[in-house]
Order: C-alpha cells, then sequence, then structure tokens
C-alpha cells in the first residue's frame, strides 16, 4: 500500500509531521504543487485532509507501535502549540517536554511512533520554538529535536521543500501567454530546432529563441533539434559548438537530437543543381556593389536568361574552386522588382576556399542560410520553424525553397527579439569589447552573454519567467532590465542563506558592556523565514566591530539594534580630528524592545586565532555602455562608460567559508551575491541586482538622458553643458536637454509669481537665480 502526500511549498505551517512520516514510512509520495490548497493524503481509496489523522493513517500503514494511552495527549498538545503565543506558556511547555526526556530516548516507548513526529512537526513549524530549543536551556528536547531532523528521510523532506520553493509554477499570466500555442500542432508530432551558428558565444538574445523551442516541444510532448548551421568556414570553430553546447547546459536546455547543416552538403549541392535545370536559379559574376545597386532598384542582372546549360558550367567552376569560379555565386529567379526586396533573386551559394571544421577541403562552395535551413528544416521532421520577426520579410522567401523543390511544407513562429536598454548584442562590438581588455572575457559579468549573465547571478527559472511572460510578442522594444531581476529576487530570496560582510574602511571596534567575557559561539538560522536552508555560526563577544558609516549616524545615548543579538546603548563616542569615529563603547540592553529602534546594525566579532574573519571582495558592475540604444552610425567608442567595475575589500563572517563557486547568498543590508572565487587569498562576491531602481541604473549616464561619449570621445559633460548654454538651451531653469517639442508660455507669465496666501514661513532664494 503505497499513497501520494500532496502539499503547497508555501504553506504556513508547513506540515512538517505529515511529510517527515510520510517520507520515514515510505507510505506516501511527495507531491509538491504550488495551487494545492492545505495537505491531502491518498492512501488504499481513501482522502483525508487532517494533518493529525494523515499522521495516524501513515503510523499505522508503516507499522509504527503507538497503543500508549498517552498519544492522544501529545496530538492534543501539537494541536495547541502552533496557537500560543506567550512566552511563559511556551517555555513551560518546553520544559514539560525536557523533563519527560531526561531518562527517555522517544516521546512513547522504545521507538519512534507517531507522537514524535506529530510533536516534533509543531515544534518545527513554529520559528519561535526553535530559536528557543538553540539557546540549550531544554538540552534534552533539543537531543530529540535533532535527532529526529537528521534522520536521512527527514533530510529529504527539507531539501525537496528548498527545491520546490526555487522552482515556482509559473503564473497564470505566463501560461496564457502562450494560450493559443502554435498552428497545425499535434501531441506527439512537433518538431523544433534551435540553429545557433558556431562562431561564437550565446547571448540573452539567443537564450530567447533556445527556450521557446525548447518549451514548446515540451508542451505538446515532441522533440527538439539542436542544429549548428556551419555554412560559413571564414566564422565557424569547432570549439565554438562545445561552448555553445555548455551555454545551453547552463540554461537547462538539451536537445533530443544534435545535427549540422554540413551533414547535408551533398543533398543541398543535388537540390541546387536541380534549381539550375527546372530555371529557377543562375549563376551571376556581378560584382557584390553593383549587385546590391541593382536589387534596390529592380533591375535585372545581366545572367538573369542565361541558359541552363551555361548556369551547369559556371556552377562547375564554382565547385572547383578555380580562378573563374570565385568570381560567381548562385541566385535563386524568383523576382526582380517584388516590393518585398528579399524576394529578388537572392544569393543562395557562394564560393569559400578555406577549410571547413567539418568537412576540410572537400567542398569549395556553401549554401547561404536562407538556402540551406528551410530545407534541412524539411528534410529533419522539423513541424515548426520559430524565427524572430526580422526575419518575418525573409518568410515568403523561405517557402518558395520548399515550393520551388517540392518539399515537405513548415510552420513557420514568428516572436520579437529581445533587445535591452544599455545592452549590446551585436558580436563584432562584443568582440572589440574583449580584444581592447575592457572585459576579462566571454563570462565577464557585464556582458551578456549567457555565461556572463549567469556568473552575475541570474537563475535559469528567472530567465525562464521572462522570456515566456514575453509571449508571441511581435513588439520589437529595447526592455528594461529591472523586471527581469525583479523576477530573480523573487527566486533566490526565499532560499538564499544570510551572512555578514562589513566594509573595511575604518572600521569601528565596539566594546559591548554586558557582553560575553570570552567569546561565545551560538547556532541561528541562515534564513528566519526559511529555517530549513540550515544554521550557521554566530560569534558573540564583548569586542566587535561596526562600520564606520553605521557608527557616524549613532546619537549619544542612542539605543540601537545588534542584529541576531538584542539592544544597546551607545554609551560614548571617540572621535579624531578628521571626523573619522575611531572607537564605541556600548551597553547591552536585551530587554529593549527591537520594534522601537530606528537603526538595525550588522556587525562582526573582532577577530581572534581561534574566530577569524574573511577576506572578501564585493564587486559591483555598471553597464558598458552610456546610451540606452545606440545607433547604427554611432561609433562604440564614442559611448564607452569609463569605469564599470566597482570593488570594495570587505571583511566577512566565517561561515563563508563553506560556499562552492557560484552559490547564491545575501549579505545582510548589502544585498544579493553570487559567490565568484577565491583570487590572491580573497574570496570575490558579484552583486546580483534585485530590479530596485538604484541597483540597475546606470552610474555613468547623466540626468539629462543625454549619452555621455566616454574620456577619449567627441567631448566631456562640462564641453556638452557649455555648447548648450552657448546655443541658448541652458538658460535660467530650463531644462538641459534638446527637444522637438514646440514652446509653450509659462502658466503664470514671465513675471514673478507672488504667493498668494500670507504665510510664517521664511523666503528661500531660488536655487537657479545666478
Amino acid at each position: 500500500m503505497s499513497g501520494v502526500l500532496t502539499l503547497t511549498p508555501t504553506a504556513s505551517p508547513f506540515p512538517w509531521a505529515a511529510a517527515a512520516i510520510a517520507t520515514y514510512t515510505g507510505k506516501a509520495t511527495l507531491n509538491f504543487d504550488n495551487t494545492a490548497k492545505g495537505v491531502t493524503l491518498e492512501i488504499d481509496g481513501s482522502k483525508v485532509t487532517a494533518e493529525d489523522e494523515i499522521v495516524q493513517a501513515l503510523a499505522k500503514a508503516g507499522g509504527l507501535s503507538d497503543d500508549s494511552a498517552k498519544t492522544a495527549a501529545y496530538f492534543a498538545l501539537a494541536k495547541t502549540l502552533p496557537t500560543v503565543t506567550a512566552f511563559p506558556e511556551i517555555t513551560a511547555a518546553l520544559d514539560s517536554l525536557d523533563d519527560h526526556l531526561a531518562y527517555r530516548t522517544f516521546l512513547v516507548g522504545h521507538d519512534i511512533t507517531a507522537a514524535d513526529w506529530i510533536v516534533w512537526g509543531a515544534l518545527k513549524g513554529s520559528v519561535k520554538i526553535v530559536g528557543l530549543l538553540k539557546n540549550n536551556k531544554h538540552p534534552h528536547l533539543l537531543r530529540w529535536y535533532s535527532h529526529l531532523e537528521s534522520l536521512e528521510s527527514t533530510q529529504q523532506v527539507i531539501a525537496g521543500l528548498a527545491e520546490a520553493k526555487s522552482a515556482k509554477a509559473r503564473s497564470n499570466k505566463t501560461a496564457a501567454s502562450f494560450a493559443l500555442g502554435l498552428q497545425n500542432a499535434k501531441e506527439g508530432e512537433v518538431v523544433t530546432r534551435f540553429p545557433p551558428e558556431p562562431s561564437g558565444y550565446l547571448h540573452i538574445g539567443h537564450a530567447k529563441a533556445a527556450m521557446l523551442n525548447q518549451y514548446f516541444a515540451k508542451m505538446y510532448k515532441g522533440k527538439m533539434i539542436i542544429r549548428f548551421d556551419d555554412t560559413n568556414p571564414t566564422k565557424e570553430r569547432t570549439e565554438f559548438e562545445e561552448t555553445i553546447l555548455e551555454d545551453l547546459a547552463l540554461l537547462d536546455i538539451h536537445g533530443d537530437k544534435i545535427t549540422h547543416t554540413s551533414d547535408y552538403f551533398d543533398q543541398l549541392y543535388e537540390y541546387a543543381l536541380q534549381m539550375i535545370k527546372t530555371g529557377k536559379a543562375y549563376a551571376d559574376d556581378t560584382l557584390q556593389e553593383q549587385m546590391r545597386k541593382e536589387r534596390w532598384d529592380g533591375i535585372a542582372s545581366k545572367h538573369r536568361d542565361d541558359s541552363v546549360e551555361d548556369n551547369l558550367k559556371h556552377f562547375a567552376e564554382m565547385t572547383s574552386g578555380s580562378e573563374e569560379g570565385i568570381k560567381w555565386c548562385l541566385r535563386a529567379k524568383i523576382s526582380v522588382d517584388n516590393p518585398n526586396k528579399a524576394l529578388r533573386d537572392p544569393v543562395i551559394y557562394r564560393t569559400n576556399l578555406l577549410p571547413h571544421h567539418r568537412t576540410g577541403s572537400k567542398w569549395k562552395v556553401y549554401p547561404t542560410y536562407d538556402f540551406a535551413c528551410p530545407i534541412v528544416d524539411s528534410i529533419e521532421g522539423v513541424t515548426h520553424a520559430l524565427r524572430t520577426n526580422e526575419y518575418r520579410d525573409r518568410n515568403p522567401q523561405y517557402h518558395w525553397m520548399i515550393e520551388a523543390l517540392g518539399l515537405r511544407p513548415v510552420n513557420i513562429w514568428d516572436f520579437s527579439r529581445l533587445n535591452f536598454i544599455y545592452t549590446l548584442l551585436s558580436k563584432r562590438k562584443l568582440h572589440w569589447f574583449v580584444d581592447t581588455g575592457l572585459v576579462r572575457g566571454w563570462d565577464d559579468p557585464r556582458f551578456p552573454t549567457v555565461r556572463g549573465i549567469r556568473r552575475r547571478g541570474l537563475t535559469v527559472e528567472a530567465l525562464r519567467q521572462f522570456m515566456l511572460a514575453q509571449g508571441p510578442s511581435q513588439a520589437i522594444v529595447s526592455l528594461e532590465w529591472d523586471s527581469l531581476w525583479t523576477l530573480n529576487k523573487k527566486v533566490i530570496d526565499p532560499i538564499a542563506p544570510r551572512f555578514w560582510a562589513l566594509n573595511k574602511a575604518n572600521l569601528v571596534p565596539v566594546t559591548v558592556k554586558g557582553g560575553p567575557e570570552k567569546p561565545e559561539v551560538k547556532s541561528v538560522p541562515k534564513h528566519k523565514k526559511t529555517p530549513e536552508v540550515g544554521e550557521k555560526k554566530t560569534v558573540y563577544s564583548s569586542q566587535i566591530l561596526v562600520e564606520q558609516e553605521d557608527a557616524l549616524s549613532f546619537e549619544d545615548n542612542e539605543e540601537v539594534t545588534l542584529m541576531d543579538w538584542g539592544n544597546a546603548i551607545v554609551r560614548s563616542k571617540t572621535v579624531n580630528e578628521a571626523g573619522v569615529v575611531t572607537g564605541i563603547e556600548m551597553e547591552l540592553h536585551l530587554d529593549g524592545d527591537f520594534r522601537k529602534t530606528k537603526k538595525k546594525i550588522t556587525w562582526l566579532a573582532q577577530p581572534t586565532n581561534e574566530h577569524p574573519l574573511v577576506e572578501a571582495t564585493l564587486l559591483d558592475h555598471d553597464y558598458l555602455i552610456t546610451k540606452k540604444k545606440l545607433e547604427e552610425n554611432d561609433d562604440v567608442k564614442d559611448f564607452v562608460t569609463p569605469v564599470t567595475e566597482f570593488r570594495e575589500d570587505a571583511l566577512a563572517d566565517a561561515n563563508v567559508r563553506e560556499l562552492k563557486k557560484g552559490d547564491i547568498i545575501q549579505f545582510e543590508r548589502k544585498g544579493y551575491y553570487i559567490y565568484d572565487g577565491t583570487v590572491d587569498g580573497r574570496m570575490e562576491f558579484i552583486h546580483i541586482p534585485d530590479g530596485r531602481a538604484a541597483s540597475i541604473a546606470s552610474k555613468a549616464a547623466p540626468q539629462t538622458g543625454v549619452a555621455t561619449p566616454a574620456e577619449g570621445g567627441k567631448k566631456d559633460v562640462a564641453a556638452a553643458v557649455e555648447d548648450g548654454q552657448q546655443r541658448g538651451q541652458l538658460t535660467s531653469s530650463e531644462t538641459p536637454v534638446d527637444t522637438k517639442m514646440y514652446k509653450m508660455p509659462k502658466v503664470y507669465g514671465e513675471g514673478e509669481v507672488p504667493t498668494p496666501v500670507e504665510t510664517k514661513m521664511y523666503n528661500m532664494k531660488n536655487i537657479y537665480d545666478v
């Protein structure tokens, strides 16, 4: 007999007893469902919804001995404990349990029973009670509690809950974005493909295409092909294929099949010959600039009506890579003057004498993407080709290729290309940043590459939710980063452990009167709202450190809260001639109410040999460019942000030594960070934006909204302002921007506006008056 226990990870309090006994007995599997209401056990054809009844049912099914008369009393206690708020009543209950367990291993008998699990669950579900247990005032109860929690079955519950919280189900809004689905789609038959060119690293724009392809393949229980579009030997290298697969793995994207366009070079060549023989393609040696002009003006090429024999002869020359052959290309014979210029006889084959990274020197001619893509899509069984709408003008060309060759048709599904403000997606421009050393590589956290944004702390779940929320939108806009980072915060906040770090600049030593004579170590939760994240060791001492900024804000005899400790009163403060605080004396006031203090302060015990602190570097980053959107004619060199990385030396609590590279944490009162590794003995943490304006605003862009060229660019800010004043743009209090809006007279006229009422307020001089 085995059942299913359905429960929501967001339940408060969480039904710990039911979940723990389910895994302990092995009589029910856990099903975390964000839409579930309450907790439900389905077992042996019956449904149970009350937690105490679920515990009893699973205990019976698991054969746990439970015939004591005291069991009912423990179930009653478990029911009342969550409702008790008065401290004396809670303490009395804990005292009673501690006394009972002084000479007993379990509550009833010599083995774990339902009574143990129902009481343990009640304690586990109360943050207040768990906190009291950690004070070591109830050693027997704590020993029993810790034993049940340490069981492998209980740890499975804790890990499962943490995973369920981090992988929240997508909102109805996200799902609704795709309510229409794909046209002509049949469950089990849909095949999508993601066709990257192996010539660089994937960026956030590619991530949208890859995620949508995988989403629809899974939605229709179909397949997704990862196909490398390797038709240009000039750009492509084998190592880029490897990095692209690594990037996809970082996004949790795995294809059902990996192919290459080069797998089909023989077939593509035969199809090109077929098009020549049927009069649907011709060879052309028109120079590139002239061809571009003729296509634009709707002028036919001089070779458009050449014979099939001549076209085959020239294509053969191309295939051999001869001196004559490299002058020619092959063009599809579609239209000379179609209003859609993509249909004006596009090139479908070119010569290239460089060896191919997979086929070597076998070929001297290679198909263009516009020719190869529709053909290979049809051959490979792709049912739906997802393309950004920048290709929309080429969609008729895609269909024409398939029809001209009599191949199986493929559905096209358009979506908008992803663009972000202050962000470059151009491979050429990103290459420039790498080549000039302005960034450290393609995984630099300032880069929009997949490995760059993942290194900066963006989670796959947040990225997936964001991409799917865009839905089938056709709008081509530059998006703000705030909504993406806000989503990311919602994913990481419930599971990011909390630690402390202090800015090393002018750290202030503090003597705490009433503190322990010798340093004491206590366990506290890493996350107060999510105890299952685990615990950390906090050192309490009468000699602590606080940040200079906090120390400067303290007033004499002000009561402040030392986080995770209690209130303290500032009794004295020593300040040097430069105004720097050099020492403070505080007096503990643990009876004080933390709700009445204005300042909650992070602190660290002064380091000793036994309790050292960790040298850390906190990194923050700015956008690489100072203009929201670079235009076609803009030179990226003129808009480089002068400083884009900011480093802060810090001391962190010793708990961070347990972290692994890539772990996401929160330094309380500082923000979210991702551990990036150790450099020269210092642990480095990269700041993760949280979506708030201050964390994502460009630190270099001027307030006027006008792009500022970087040092060495056309002009600096002061020069720009001076120019504006000389042009009459900055007079009096006018807004210092260029504007195409027409001028409007002032509502109150040009004269001074008198105050229309009597007032006792003093007059202030206009800040714009010279």
